[in-house]
């Protein structure tokens, strides 16, 4: 019976290909592991969003195959798409295979002589409280700076009935939140249903004990779809792209809101959901980005209160419209803005957890550290709770 490890880089849609993937490989009778040295076979699922994902892809793949130099290592995801060439002359690649071919990685397996054993294990996943579920994939609005529609430029959803089916499977393994993930699952369309209506299904037809939506755009909130939040096991957290506060940057970007979209986006969910959590993504030193733009965007995001911001510096894609802009901004000004939104978001954070202190929150319990036990709130703030029973996998209601 062949060994295989897997790992996972980038969103949370190649976590859920991921999760599919070990399910396959694990259904027809290969053993996965959990680790380098044990594996012979390692697959790595990529991302191609910025050039340093990429860059640690590379170290990562030098770095498994110094440790086992036997190593037969099979690559897949979005920088397999990207750009195949750059791959294929890494130590121990023995195949490069795009996203559209993830569920063909067991025939490959076994055409390249991994045999599955002749006993079929029932079912492997490592102990998970929370599981990743894809709904939705494909994007075609090429914003300017963006690979993905060129890695994964054909839209599809999945089916409803196969969703609550993976979501029912999940929950007889004992996860208790599953994470609704895609490409674009604001525009998910399948058998006349859109994403409100999926959830409306998802809530009748299960009993899994939270439902997490992931990346939402900010045009895409109605009231109707966040009227969806007054029931508890949707939780309570939004993560709305904003990539900048500025709509100057915006335009160029070609991004489909304004700030004053993107405004009234949040006043939306805070009048429906006053404790919720809202995350965004922010690209510091975009082309042309000027000291005015960015004190713009800067003083937008913090009027924002966001819980949560993930900040990156200006990547620029091949192929991309702002690769090849004029006006970069120089590399030492980006970090100094990098630096200052890290600030802010760290600011951001400590404000929202400290208007938690005293609230009745609901935590999905991981695990331990040290003597504490440590999970997130529906609205994903870490929290740390007492407890001499054994509470991991255990949605507790506490006082933070």
């Amino acid at each position: 019976m062949t060994r295989v490890l897997i790992e996972t880089f980038g969103c949370k849609l190649n976590q859920a290909e991921s999760e599919d993937l070990v399910r396959q490989l694990a259904a027809e009778g290969f053993e996965v592991v959990l680790s380098a040295s044990e594996a012979e076979v390692m697959i790595f699922n990529t991302c191609a969003v910025t050039h340093i994902a990429e860059r640690k892809i590379r170290q990562a793949i030098r770095s498994a195959v110094k440790v086992n130099p036997g190593l037969d290592v099979v690559v897949t995801g979005c920088y397999a798409d990207r750009d195949r060439s750059d791959l294929v002359h890494l130590p121990n690649v023995t195949a490069v295979i795009g996203n559209n071919s993830k569920s063909e990685i067991p025939a490959l397996l076994a055409g390249l002589g991994h045999s599955p054993g002749s006993i079929i294990p029932r079912s492997f996943m490592p102990m998970r409280t929370r599981s990743f579920i894809k709904i939705q994939d494909g994007c075609d609005h090429r914003c300017t700076y963006c690979i993905v529609p060129f890695v994964r430029p054909v839209k599809h959803s999945r089916d409803p009935v196969s969703i609550i089916a993976a979501i029912k499977l999940r929950q007889a393994e004992g996860t208790k939140e599953i994470v609704l993930t895609g490409t674009e699952i604001g525009e998910y369309q399948s058998d006349g249903l859109g994403l409100k209506e999926l959830l409306d299904r998802i809530l009748d037809e299960t009993t899994i004990e939270r439902i997490r939506v992931s990346s939402l755009q900010p045009q895409e909130l109605t009231p109707s779809l966040i009227g969806l939040w007054a029931d508890e096991r949707l939780c309570p957290h939004f993560h709305l792209s904003l990539q900048s506060g500025s709509d100057s940057v915006l335009g160029r970007m070609r991004r489909r809101y304004s700030t004053d979209m993107y405004r009234k986006a949040v006043e939306l969910v805070r009048s429906v959901v006053p404790d919720a959590g809202i995350s965004t993504d922010i690209i510091a030193g975009f082309p042309g980005e000027t000291d005015a733009e960015f004190d713009n965007s800067a003083a937008f995001i913090e009027a924002m209160n966001f819980s949560r911001l993930h900040v990156f510096p200006f990547s620029p894609r091949p192929g991309t419209q702002a690769a090849e802009m004029p006006h970069m901004v120089e590399a030492k000004l980006v970090q100094r803005r990098v630096e200052k939104l890290l600030s802010i978001g760290q600011e951001c954070l400590n404000t929202f957890e400290k208007q938690l202190i005293g609230t009745k929150q609901k935590i999905l319990v991981e695990g331990k550290s040290g003597n504490k036990w440590v999970g997130f709130t529906g609205n994903y703030i870490r929290a740390k709770i007492s407890g001499n029973q054994n509470l991991s996998n255990q949605v507790v209601e506490v006082v933070l």
